[in-house]
């Protein structure tokens, strides 16, 4: 057992001397520790954030408007600038060419590398077709990509055109992409037909057909290429991957011509290969510092999943700030986060080209062909900084790993939920020269609030910092200050890489319902937290009933429709029961209709629907039959009651009983007697 708090690491006075916020201190001629550096950064934000932009030197025109203006939730940064993120992205491939920019792996054995020569002419090929197909400014370009550098390239292709990016994973089920890409109105769909994942391969083109035939403002789809190393694993046969070159060109069957577009209903039809037929030159559109760069997407407990904006500058700004200060990044790093297109984790790995470093991307199962995947990954590619979710250590200290050949990693991040103590500790014993940076932040700033810095040392259970220009708070019941005790996660500053807006949210009613109903002016986040008196930081996981599997928040209301749809189903609530230091158990209550029954077959089917529509990994652990959901009075789901009786809270305490429509059913709703919620 590990206590929480045990010291582990602590930085030598070289990792100290040598770090980035070292130097960046030093440019500013301030003195003092981490704590005075975050102090200042909150309560001189104008002076902080122009420094960020001074200090790297972003490229763009800062205009001689006010760095901030107005309050959240209408706070305004750097009015009169402009900038383009690729233009940032790429800014050294001129002057360096020849430096490695990308590394792509996948399970199967697959290897590609990108100069950053290479790179830019690929995105200026990328943007000529898109170009072609007439977008332009504004237009949305969505993706259903597997994480290959097909993805980053179309991405820099669309912001340098100052069009807006989206992107799922493909293992989303049709249900949710559409959810999500009906809202935007893309203009262009790029998807891929299959992929590999687990030493399987899962066709797609069915779910591909449906989503664009829900998606009317269409007006091309290209068919990205898939992962060539599957071909054989996957026989050759109906549903197996074509075969890519190392340029991404889809090679064509004899007797066709490359370049040929089909219509379908309307909308062209191509190939990765057409797209990116013609060399053309690569441009960036200069945009204002709030100009919309891509909307990702994060899910309450009601309605469709929120479509997140987020701007060219905030992005850049918070990104730059936060890899090279707080996981220390710079031109000799090798830059890995385990992750998929539809976590934000993917934007923020890619970043890394910000900073200079060499980006991996890694497309498949962290787990094959054992629990030691990844690790070998980072080993053989010589990875300086690797992050995953921390599932994945749990699952290393449970099998109880010892990587090898890790002489080049200095730093591991670890988000997506709490890790434990004994996770800490693991790590501490298997890499003790290593330091572990736990994270946590959200989609919604793509970004940690709070996380690590190579100053400071490293506890077990606790988060080191504050991350620079976040004011983090933790808030009581009455909504006032704490330390030292558990509270809400509140940020009462603004970021930068705060949403520029919701998509289709013209009066922002929405956005202000998100963040600021409970505290008027102040950001709510949704998560616990415990901020201790030398400013470290113990994330108790949320504070609302916002599902997070494997770092993938998805909203119940997701899961309803998918499960309702079901004749035989007349009620049903999902609950999610993890808490600090485990993921939890996903817990899905039923009601059936009258005549029907839960039978096997049922639950198969369901947990069929659930997979294919949604995603594995919200599939449930159980699905329980109950007489009735309980609701209020004005007939909402009781989620959050339920999910603190589940873990141990009395009914009385976890639910106001006189507002409940139905509050007999509570009693049905019992914490399992084997413990394992």
């Amino acid at each position: 057992m590990v206590e929480e708090g045990a010291l582990l690491w602590e930085p030598s006075p070289e990792i100290v001397r040598d770090a980035k916020v070292t130097r960046y201190m030093e440019w500013l001629g301030r003195s003092g520790d981490y704590q005075d550096l975050w102090r200042w950064s909150v309560d001189s934000p104008a002076e902080f954030w122009t420094s960020i932009w001074d200090y790297f030197g972003v490229v763009g025109e800062r205009g001689d408007g006010p760095v901030l203006s107005g309050t959240m939730p209408g706070a305004e940064w750097f009015a009169g600038a402009t900038l383009n993120y690729a233009a940032n992205a790429l800014r050294r491939a001129a002057d360096d060419p020849g430096r490695l920019a990308v590394i792509s792996r996948d399970e199967a054995g697959g290897r590609r590398t990108f100069t950053l020569g290479e790179l830019a002419e690929e995105v200026a090929r990328v943007r000529a077709g898109l170009v072609e197909l007439g977008v332009g400014r504004g237009d949305r370009v969505a993706a259903y990509a597997p994480n290959v550098p097909e993805a980053l390239i179309a991405f820099l292709a669309t912001a340098s055109l100052g069009a807006i990016w989206s992107s799922c994973s493909p293992d989303f089920g049709a249900s949710s992409v559409i959810d999500r890409f009906t809202q935007i109105e893309p203009k262009v769909l790029i998807a891929v037909d299959g992929y590999g994942y687990n030493d399987r391969w899962f066709d797609r083109a069915k779910v591909v057909g449906d989503i664009a035939a829900s998606l009317p403002t269409l007006v091309a789809r290209v068919r990205m290429p898939t992962t060539a190393a599957f071909s054989e694993a996957a026989g050759g046969g109906p549903g197996a991957p074509d075969a890519t070159g190392a340029s991404g060109a889809k090679a064509e069957p004899e007797g066709t011509e490359a370049g040929a577009a089909r219509a379908e209903g309307g909308v062209r039809t191509l190939e990765w290969a057409d797209l990116r037929a013609t060399a053309g030159p690569l441009a960036f559109e200069p945009v204002p510092f709030a100009h919309p760069l891509w909307i990702v997407y994060s899910s309450g407990t009601t309605g469709l999943p929120k479509p997140i904006v987020h701007g060219h500058g905030g992005v850049v700004l918070e990104h730059l700030k936060a890899l090279s200060f707080h996981q220390d990044l710079g031109e000799d790093d090798v830059f890995f986060w385990y992750t998929t297109t539809g976590w934000m984790m993917w934007n923020y790995l890619i970043g890394g080209l910000l900073t200079g470093s060499t980006v991996v991307l890694y497309d498949g199962a962290a787990n094959h062909p054992g629990t030691d995947a990844l690790w070998r990954l980072v080993a053989e590619e010589g990875v300086t900084y690797f992050g995953t979710g921390a599932p994945y250590i749990v699952a290393s200290m449970k099998a109880a790993l010892r990587p090898a050949g890790l002489a080049a990693l200095r730093g591991l991040g670890s988000t997506g939920s709490p890790l434990p103590p004994e996770g800490f500790g693991w790590v501490h014993d298997a890499l003790p020269e290593v330091q572990l940076g736990s994270f946590s932040g959200g989609t919604d700033v793509c970004t940690g609030f709070v996380g690590a810095v190579p100053l400071l040392p490293v506890r077990a259970g606790v988060i080191p910092c504050r991350c620079l220009g976040a004011r983090v708070e933790s808030y009581d019941p009455s909504g006032a200050p704490v330390v030292g005790e558990v509270g809400e996660l509140v940020l009462t500053l603004p970021m930068p890489s705060m949403p520029v807006m919701f998509w289709n949210d013209p009066d922002g009613t929405r956005y202000r319902e998100s963040y600021f109903a409970d505290y008027p002016g102040v950001w709510r986040h949704g998560d616990w937290i415990k901020i201790l008196p030398d400013g470290g930081c113990v994330i108790y996981g949320r504070s609302d009933s916002t599902l997070n599997r494997g770092g993938v928040r998805m909203g119940t209301s997701e899961f309803y429709r998918v499960v309702e749809r079901f004749e035989e189903i007349a009620d049903s609530l999902v609950i999610d029961t993890g808490q600090l230091g485990q993921e939890g158990r996903l817990l899905l209550y039923v009601t059936v209709a009258e005549g029907a029954e839960l039978s096997d077959g049922l639950i198969m089917r369901l947990r069929k629907a659930l997979k294919e529509e949604l995603s594995p990994r919200h599939v449930p652990n159980e699905i329980i039959e109950v007489p009735g959901i309980p609701r209020t009075l004005s007939g909402k789901k009781l989620e959050v009651p339920v999910r603190k009786i589940l873990l141990g809270i009395a009914p009385e305490k976890a639910a106001n009983l006189d507002a409940m429509a139905n509050p007999e059913v509570l009693s049905h709703f019992t914490p399992l007697a084997d413990g394992r919620t």
